[in-house]
């Protein structure tokens, strides 16, 4: 076969990626490249084999181990060059391994198959392993990474923000708790999914026309056959596997990517120059700006969200795979093999984000800084604090009351504490209120209540805890 250096390759995958994320793109290329795939389906036929001959009393510890060698024989290159001569892929495959194996068990090879009961069950085998050794670990690294922040930042004051604006009080760590949640979910049903994989072994239409012609139960081969391979036959099958299964997989792989690029969203925009919360770990020679030497950009955040753009629109393609004429038509050959390019896009932004973690600054200062300065009116997060009291006083219409005052503050250009001070009548009543809720002492004034509004933060500090605590459980389960 004609080799080309990997800058002659098309795909940023095989070239840009390969690079900057070998030891990933190696892991990953172990089940999702071209070589995988056509090993799998080596391993596949000699797993047919396997049960020809356990229901025939045939197999031997002996030739079990020679057919497993004779698997390693099979060079892609060379199933590549018979397929030029077949053109079709499966019976170029099936006349390079009988060549290879013993004559005796070779017309054992392919017996009964179609070419859907090697390509489903191989794939099926491949996206599951590939879940397994590389997604899951990978997603449970970056997991843990949440989980620590989760736990590290529970205390540390941060500004909530909605409609990108500033809200009330939370944490740093309730921030990274929304995260641990969503992806440690996400994690715990792509495990689910990935063990739900099914293979098959019925035939051109499903209905075991040809195996019931070499034994008297083909249910029995198929699961043998399939647990070679440690699958589970679908419930019903056509030509093909029951779509769903590989369906619902890919679109929680899906759910998790998105997941992972709204964190990198989040991240990015804690980056910016008026916030500074958050900063990526930046290299002593990496520079962020051909001509602006000063520049620090937030690019593996961008990255990330980046990768996500490219590749979350193919879940339409995924759910196009779904539909078969009948019992097979071939509408899915070529669409299908880009389910390698979608996982290893799903992976290499996942390893970024791992990456991005590993580094990641938080600034505390800057985060209490912000959060004390407010946005418009100083201290103004504490405004929903103030409606609440008041309401619990007895005041009817507390919201307008407080919604008010916030226009002095912004109008005079006062703080909202300084604001609330011109209206003695109510702060008389808040102040009650406080004392009698223990928020302050017997002595103290409402004022130094709402001029820290860090320690207005509801169950954020506790709720990160609880949340990191229950995913590290969940998820070394």
């Amino acid at each position: 076969m004609e080799t080309r250096t990997i800058f002659r390759n098309i795909s940023p995958i095989d070239h840009r990626y390969s690079l900057t994320d070998r030891a990933l793109f190696d892991a990953l290329g172990a089940w999702l490249s071209e070589e995988a795939a056509v090993a799998s389906c080596v391993k596949a036929e000699i797993a047919l084999v396997l049960a020809h001959l356990s229901v025939r009393g045939g197999l031997t510890a002996a030739l079990e181990e020679t057919l497993a060698k004779t698997a390693a024989l099979v060079d892609p290159a060379e199933v590549y060059r018979e397929e030029e001569k077949t053109s079709h892929n499966i019976r170029a495959l099936v006349n390079v391994l009988k060549r290879k194996v013993p004559p005796d068990v070779a017309p054992l090879v392919h017996l009964g198959a179609t070419s859907a009961d090697i390509l489903d069950t191989a794939l099926s085998f491949r996206i599951r392993e590939v879940t397994r050794t590389v997604a899951l670990p990978l997603l449970t690294k970056l997991e843990g990474l949440l989980c620590d922040f989760a736990e590290r930042e529970a205390e540390t004051p941060q500004v909530g923000r909605t409609h990108g604006q500033h809200a009330v009080p939370i944490t740093v760590g309730f921030a990274f708790a929304e995260y641990v949640s969503r992806l440690g979910g996400s994690i715990i049903a792509i495990d689910r999914l990935a063990d739900g994989l099914k293979g098959k072994l019925s035939g051109a239409v499903g209905a075991y026309n040809a195996t019931g012609m070499t034994v008297r139960d083909p249910e029995d081969l198929e699961r043998r056959y399939l647990a070679e391979l440690g699958l589970a036959p679908a419930d019903h099958a056509t030509q093909v596997v029951e779509p769903e299964h590989l369906l619902r997989l890919l679109l929680e792989y899906n759910i998790a990517f998105g997941i992972i690029a709204n964190l990198a969203d989040d991240l990015r925009h804690l980056q910016r120059s008026e916030i500074r919360e958050v900063k990526e770990r930046f290299r002593e020679e990496q520079v962020g700006s051909s001509t602006m030497p000063q520049k620090r950009n937030p690019w593996n955040a961008e990255h990330i969200k980046s990768l996500w753009k490219a590749f979350m629109p193919r879940v339409t393609t995924f759910f196009m795979d779904q539909i078969s004429e009948h019992q097979r038509d071939l509408s899915n050959s070529a669409s299908q093999r880009f389910v390698a390019d979608y996982l290893t896009g799903f992976c290499l932004a996942a390893n970024r984000m791992v990456s991005v973690l590993e580094g990641l600054e938080i600034d505390r200062e800057r985060c209490l800084a912000n959060l004390r300065r407010g946005s418009g009116i100083p201290g103004g997060v504490m405004a929903e604090s103030a409606y609440i009291l008041l309401s619990e006083t007895g005041v009817s219409e507390a919201h307008e009351v407080i919604r008010r005052i916030t226009r002095v503050a912004e109008t005079e250009g006062l703080d909202f504490a300084g604001a609330l001070s011109k209206e003695p009548a109510v702060l008389g009543r808040i102040q009650e209120k406080l004392r009698e809720l223990g928020r302050i002492g017997p002595a103290d004034e409402a004022l130094s209540f709402f001029n820290a509004p860090e320690n207005y933060r509801g169950r954020a500090a506790e709720r990160a805890k609880t949340l990191a605590a229950k995913y590290r459980n969940l998820i070394k389960k």
